[in-house]
């Protein structure tokens, strides 16, 4: 793609993208323990999503290479048509073995296409409304969260119909395949820093602010893995709700994202620094995870009102570290913004072990006062990073 061609125009369709992209993650994405619980109990679940993680991570330490050496669309194209493959096997096999294995595949390609989609909007976003930039950006995808898991909930039609989203997952992914190939068979790929391990290790601590935001960024990505896997079961297993009323649920909790990130980022961009943002997303998200465990009642009202304002925390948690982050990160630095995003595979290896741990000494239900402690923990670093304004 000719960077003649409008810098918006690239953005919005980057942004068409990644809506696209979330669609075919998410639509499973809350349904995906219940799946694997056909053929594994908890504590099996807890080490398949470990071991997704395990694989992820690796994939990000050889992901900088990978893109040097291919460039970033060619990356993308290969992974996506990886992705392709590894739903069709999801829909087909009937193997527990071969079912764990494609899921964890699945894990890393899904976090390195991520990966790719972020180094295209990085490219082309100019310096001075990165905060806007991406609030628009993860405004559009977290609309995507919105309404997937709704159509998730209506597609398993009950309590076992869980291949039908993979089949509406696979479906997402030729269209993504189709607008990838259509606007970046051009794409110039910046020169993109060499860095080994040890080198990086020492770049990111030279920036004491990257190192909090990686601090904080982990208890975020905890507190949203937790979630993703455990509270689903949680909410039909223990509180009653059928997957209809767990898409109803769902949704409300996830409108925080798409309606007030946007309008954060550019207050970011023009009026107030980061870190106060931050600081009080992670009070909120914190305070308002422990209430949920003194709640017992089984109504979809109730329960949607106080997860919505968990999320009201985390979307502005969020979007202040994203647009942070893109704001001190130059576009060459693809092993400092896989760093950053080693966050989520690595939340999803020890989200597990807080479970299990947490279960030896309390229940189910008082685990949400445990992760909502662990989100108040965000509250430090988010205090400890220097304001870009």
């Amino acid at each position: 793609m000719s960077r003649t061609i409008p810098r918006s125009h690239i953005i919005y369709t980057i942004a068409i993208i990644g809506f696209i992209f979330t669609l075919q993650v998410v639509i499973p994405m809350y349904s995906n323990s219940s799946f694997l619980g056909i053929f594994a109990d908890e504590q099996t679940i807890g080490f398949i999503y470990m071991s997704g993680a395990a694989l992820s991570i690796l994939a990000f330490l050889f992901a900088p290479t990978m893109i040097r050496r291919l460039g970033n669309y060619t990356t993308a194209m290969i992974l996506i048509c990886i992705q392709i493959a590894v739903f069709y096997g999801l829909i087909a096999s009937t193997s527990p073995v071969t079912l764990t294995s494609l899921f964890i595949i699945q894990t890393a390609v899904t976090a390195l296409i991520s990966l790719c989609l972020d180094i295209f909007l990085e490219v082309y976003t100019d310096g001075s409304s990165i905060g806007a930039v991406r609030g628009l950006y993860t405004a559009t995808l977290n609309a995507s969260w919105v309404i997937a898991p709704l159509i998730g909930s209506m597609l398993i039609s009950g309590n076992s119909n869980f291949r039908n989203t993979y089949v509406a997952a696979l479906a997402m992914l030729f269209p993504l395949l189709y607008l990838v190939y259509k606007n970046f068979p051009r794409f110039k790929d910046p020169n993109y820093y060499h860095l080994s391990p040890w080198q990086l290790v020492k770049h990111i601590s030279s920036n004491i602010s990257w190192t909090k935001l990686l601090l904080a960024n982990l208890i975020l990505q905890i507190f949203y893995s937790w979630m993703v896997v455990y509270s689903p079961i949680y909410l039909n297993k223990t509180i009653g709700f059928n997957w209809e009323q767990i898409g109803i649920i769902l949704v409300v909790m996830l409108l925080p994202f798409p309606l007030i990130q946007y309008q954060l980022g550019k207050l970011a961009d023009t009026k107030y620094g980061e870190k106060e943002i931050m600081a009080i997303g992670f009070a909120i998200l914190g305070i308002s995870t422990i209430f949920l465990s003194f709640v017992t009642v089984k109504s979809v009202l109730v329960w949607s009102v106080l997860l919505f304002i968990t999320r009201i925390g985390a979307a502005a948690a969020e979007i202040m570290m994203e647009t942070y982050f893109f704001k001190t990160v130059s576009i060459r630095d693809s092993a400092v913004l896989g760093t950053f995003r080693i966050t989520r595979p690595l939340s999803y290896f020890i989200a597990p072990i807080i479970m299990m741990v947490g279960l030896l000494f309390t229940s189910n239900q008082n685990m949400f006062a445990v992760i909502g402690i662990v989100s108040l923990l965000g509250i430090w670093p988010a205090l400890m990073i220097k304001d870009t304004r």
